[in-house]
């Protein structure tokens, strides 16, 4: 993240933010430019670090739409940040599969290391911690997703260890923290064992 700018600040895209996102508005059939307002706000996003007001107006006159209709985008997806956060996200799922397999020890471990409550930061600017509804990979719950990556079978311990090393900022590698291949069964095959067929 570039640091954040206060609300009245102008935005432009980087020389290079300015390159991809001519190329991204490239990619989309001619008379169809507008729709590539969501990858132009990640990018602006990424530059600034939030997706503030100044960030809208400029989509908005870059796509040549109403800077109404790229705030309801921005409005609308909860991975755009409309207020400035911290540098790492954690977006805690609490939907139901990751409700029946722990997000309720997740979510308490992230209040009492961080001493935030959901949509708060911290005051260094270290961390935001945001409730998501469903990450997608439910087969691997409870999911923690920090920026772009996701920490799965969390439970109290793997929670607050992963936290920890992001606070001593080494994050850990991201995908299962639990003893398994990606999402096969944690004691192993259970069946399907013979390899001759």
């Amino acid at each position: 993240m570039n640091g954040h700018a206060e609300e009245g600040e102008s935005f432009t895209f980087t020389a290079d933010n300015l390159k991809a996102a001519k190329a991204v508005v490239a990619k989309y059939p001619e008379g169809r430019q507008q729709s590539a307002v969501m990858p132009l706000l990640d990018l602006a996003q990424r530059q600034l670090g939030w997706t503030s007001p100044a960030v809208i107006e400029y989509v908005a006159n870059f796509l040549d739409l109403p800077s109404i209709r790229v705030w309801e985008v921005a409005s609308f997806y909860t991975m755009y940040y409309r207020e400035p956060v911290g540098k790492y996200r954690l977006h805690v799922c609490t939907t139901t599969p990751c409700w029946l397999r722990g997000s309720d020890e997740v979510v308490r471990v992230c209040r009492e290391k961080t001493g935030l409550e959901f949509g708060e930061t911290s005051e260094k600017g270290l961390f935001t911690l945001l409730e998501v509804e469903c990450l997608g990979a439910c087969v691997n719950a409870p999911i923690l997703q920090v920026n772009d990556d996701y920490y799965e079978d969390l439970d109290a311990t793997r929670t607050a260890a992963l936290l920890d090393a992001l606070v001593e900022g080494r994050p850990p590698p991201y995908g299962t923290l639990a003893k398994r291949v990606n999402s096969a069964p944690e004691g192993g095959k259970t069946s399907l064992l013979e390899t001759n067929v």
